[in-house]
Order: structure tokens, then sequence, then C-alpha cells
């Protein structure tokens, strides 16, 4: 039997209310959407049955969100949390994330925006506990980084492991600096993705800071992604007995990962299995891209035109290009500055790696 989950939203706009409620029922796991109109209902509501996540305003009266986001992680530790306001105040979305809220989000202005904010979503309600950052909070120093650019933020995250200070400088949505004891720039923003746990603030943003920086987010993650695979495959290899044969990198996806200009890589075969380069949570792109070629095919075949071999769009967030070779999918991220031509003659390249 499938799970649906709860929402429980928490606004004094009743208009408001009422307008997220239908559009967050429209996420693709359906959850139960419930409305409270105060921080004190919210509260008996989540004392009378269990949600899986809780969304909030900032500016309410009598208890306002801040004080409700108190008492809820006190009380219900391991509900997930999500402010989403109109109040664009650094000091605010400080405060919220040292409360353990998992995501600072401002109500949403455009569609594009809008898309965004319900992907968001959508991850914290599928999302398993586990291991991470802000105690029972399963988020990662990569999430954290992305949602930070992504939402177009200019902050200082600071990262505490231990006896161990970093500091990252996110301005206008870009990575500009990284700085630990020992080292500064993209070497310290590696080590510091490598701390699996710990705690984190926001500090308010440094604009005059230099940049150390260059390389654009996307393609700094899928380097340190591509960098941890490479060292578990040296820890498992160093681990192999003689006579056993070595792990492999994924069929070849490490080095079509390091193709100039792509961001990502996701390999899907028959049995549905999946495999990726650069990506976080990769099951939730492979649901697309198998709804994707499928509707595509159909679309072929109602056509008549031929065998699919290549797809390619374009859009705000990512381009990608599509391609199928016998019973496996394959999903390519690139660089947002490359048009379709270019991914086009790119792809080709791509292809010839992954048939060799």
């Amino acid at each position: 039997m499938e799970i649906r989950h709860k929402i429980l939203l928490v606004d004094d706009d009743p208009d408001l209310l009422e307008v997220f409620r239908e559009t967050f029922a429209m996420l693709p796991s359906h959850p139960e959407v419930h409305i409270a109109p105060s921080g004190a209902r919210a509260i008996a509501m989540l004392e009378a049955g269990p949600y899986r996540l809780l969304v909030t305003d900032l500016k309410m009266p009598k208890m306002d969100g801040l004080q409700l986001l108190s008492i809820v992680r006190r009380k219900f530790p391991e509900l997930r949390t999500v402010v989403l306001t109109s109040m664009v105040d650094e000091q605010f979305r400080s405060r919220v994330y040292a409360l353990g809220v998992d995501l600072y989000w401002h109500k949403p202005g455009s569609e594009p925006e809008m898309k965004q904010f319900m992907e968001c979503l959508e991850s914290l309600l599928g999302r398993e506990s586990e291991l991470g950052f802000r105690g029972m909070q399963s988020k990662s120093l990569m999430d954290l980084v992305q949602l930070e650019c992504i939402s177009q933020s200019s902050s200082v995250l600071r990262v505490i492991n231990g006896p161990f200070v970093g500091n990252i400088w996110v301005n206008d949505g870009e990575l500009i600096d990284a700085e630990t004891e020992a080292a500064r720039g993209e070497e310290a923003f590696q080590e510091i993705l490598r701390w699996r746990t710990g705690n984190f603030e926001f500090l308010p943003a440094e604009p005059s800071r230099p940049r150390t920086i260059f390389k654009s987010y996307n393609a700094l993650l899928l380097e340190t992604a591509q960098a941890f695979d490479e060292a578990s495959n040296l820890d498992t290899a160093a681990n192999v007995m003689p006579g056993q044969p070595a792990r492999n990198d994924g069929n070849g996806l490490t080095t079509l990962a390091q193709t100039d200009g792509v961001e990502f890589v996701l390999r899907i075969t028959a049995e549905t299995k999946v495999d990726s380069r650069g990506l976080e949570n990769p099951e939730r792109l492979a649901g697309w891209t198998r709804q994707s070629l499928e509707r595509f095919l159909a679309l072929g075949e109602t056509l008549q035109a031929g065998t699919l071999e290549q797809v390619t769009g374009l859009g705000g967030q990512r381009n990608v290009a599509l391609a199928q070779k016998g019973p496996a999918t394959l999903c390519v991220g690139w660089r947002q500055t490359l048009g379709a031509g270019e991914i086009r003659d790119r792809m080709r390249k791509i292809l010839t790696l992954w048939g060799s």
C-alpha cells in the first residue's frame, strides 16, 4: 500500500493557505495537505497525529514562525521543516537555519521559482533519515551549497567538524571562496565537503571577499563527487582479496563525466539499476528520464519518425540530453551556457565513449 505523507501548512493569510494547499497536493507523491491559520493551531494538530513536513510563514500574530519552530524542534525533532516567507532579511535567515530548519525559501514570484520550490519539497518528503548535518536532519553539505546557489543567495557558510572549522563564501549564488586552517580555494572546498557530520551556521555575506574559486558550483560539486568516487574505489581495491576482480567505475561513467561541459551523468539499465556521477539523489531524475523517453518513443511511433536516436532539452535550470543503447538509457546534464547544437556535437563524443 502506498504511503501518503502529510504536510502541515501554517499561514495567517487564508487565501494563501488555499492556494498553496491546492499546489502542494499536486506534488508527485500526492501528499495529504492540512492547513493551520496560527502557530497554536499547528502545535495542536502536530500533537494529534504524525506529520512528515511542516511549512510555515514567519510573520504571524501572537505566535510567529520563529516561536513555532522553536517549539517544534523541541517537541517533534524528526519533523522536517520549511520556512516559506516574503521577508528578505539575512538575519532572520540565519536564525531560522540555526533552529534546524531544512529549507528557507522566499514565496515564489514566478513559475520557475515555484517549480524549484516544489522539487525541494518533494525531495524532503521522500528522503529517508541518514547521518548528516544539523543533527537529525538528513542534509549533506552538497545539499546546502546547492540550495544557496540555486536561490541566488549571499552568505558565509561556516562548518564545524570537531576541532576543524571551515568557511564557504557564496555571493549572488556563486561560489567565490573557501578556507580551512590548512587550505584555501578549491582545495579547501573539497576538504570541507569530505566532512560527513558536524554543525553549521550561516553568517552575513561578505561582498568584498576576494574570489579564489572561478568554476561554477555544479562543475565543482561534480569534481568533488568524482574525487569521492575515486577515493572509494581505491579503498575498495585495497581490500580486494587476491584473485578477485577490482570494482569498476560504473561502466565508464567517470570517464563520461569528465567530458568538457558535462555536469552530471545518469545511466539506467533494463533492470532499472541506476548509476550516476555528479548527482546526490539520482532516483528522481531517473524516473523523469524513463517517463520522458517513453513519451518520445510513443510520439515517434505515432509520427512514424523512425528510431529514436537522441533527445536534447534546454531549460531554465539545466540542459539535458537523453540517448538509448540497447537495454540501457543515458541522461547527461550539460552546462547551461551550451546551446543545442553544441550539446548535440558533444553528445557524439559521449556516445562514442559510451560504446567503447
